[in-house]
């Protein structure tokens, strides 16, 4: 499931305009474009001072906020009345654990989705059809999430999930009260990306020849910290007063990018500290 994330760069798309006196910060892609226009409006002749929103600005950005979660809000509820059925429920537990197939198949709805809403500008902005693919993104990797859980006994999924939203709060406040820019440090996030990467192709090569806990448990510890790393990141790309600012316009590919943020620190949590089913 680490797939999903190895490039940091695609993780920002345009920037927003800017009000009549200043301009928002901008892009990642617009501030590293050769050719692009000069902005003012992320950093002071280049300081460290950010400069302020005008009054527009500021409501923009605030409705914005509110549709994203508004959007994750609604794709995490669907996500835990599925794990919920496959936790819970013995019959459907036992149906998708003997047949795997819809697993994958899952998982590659999931992989084709999110491709597209990520590498397409279109499909993500135009209605309905960013919602239809948000929707069948939500469900396949909500189906992949609670096939997962399901063969992990019941306390031990609700254990991880407070744990989990319990370390999503904390991350979400935390980026909206600091003044640590986590947009900055794209760099530091794409080396832990690929370190993530790394051990999870020794680990498959290693698993042929036995099972090593300890290697798997670091291995969901550096993974349960690299997305919480992400979604701090992400928080802080939706907020709009960083270096680097994600546009009011892609509001679906900001829930998307939270939404998974939050889906993979459970299932990294939930491989460091869940307990099999005998």
């Amino acid at each position: 499931m680490t797939l999903g994330k190895v490039a940091v760069e695609n993780k920002t798309m345009g920037g927003m305009q800017g009000g009549a006196k200043t301009a928002a910060p901008p892009s990642y892609e617009e501030a590293t474009a050769g050719s692009g226009p000069c902005y003012g409006g992320g950093y002071l002749d280049g300081g460290d001072m950010p400069t302020e929103f005008g009054w527009d600005d500021r409501n923009i950005r605030r409705v914005f906020i509110r549709k994203v979660y508004a959007i994750l809000m609604t794709q995490l509820f669907i996500t835990l009345a599925i794990v919920a059925v496959f936790t819970f429920c013995d019959p459907v537990k036992v149906y998708i654990q003997a047949n795997p197939v819809w697993y994958w198949i899952s998982y590659a709805v999931f992989f084709f989705t999110y491709l597209t809403l990520s590498c397409c500008t279109r499909p993500r902005r135009q209605f309905p059809w960013n919602l239809i693919l948000l929707t069948i993104f939500t469900l396949s990797l909500s189906y992949i999430t609670g096939m997962l859980s399901s063969f992990y006994n019941t306390k031990s999924v609700m254990i991880c999930l407070g744990i989990t939203a319990l370390v999503c709060l904390s991350v979400t406040i935390f980026s909206f009260q600091t003044k640590i820019d986590v947009t900055s440090c794209q760099g530091v996030l794409f080396i832990l990306v690929m370190v993530l990467l790394y051990c999870g192709l020794f680990l498959i090569i290693l698993l042929p020849f036995g099972y090593v806990p300890w290697l798997h448990a670091v291995y969901a510890a550096l993974g349960a910290v690299v997305f919480t790393m992400f979604l701090a990141f992400d928080t802080q790309l939706l907020m709009g007063n960083r270096r680097y600012a994600m546009s009011p316009e892609e509001y679906i590919f900001a829930a998307l990018n939270i939404y998974l943020d939050i889906v993979y620190i459970f299932s990294f949590f939930l491989q460091l500290f869940g307990s099999e089913q005998e």
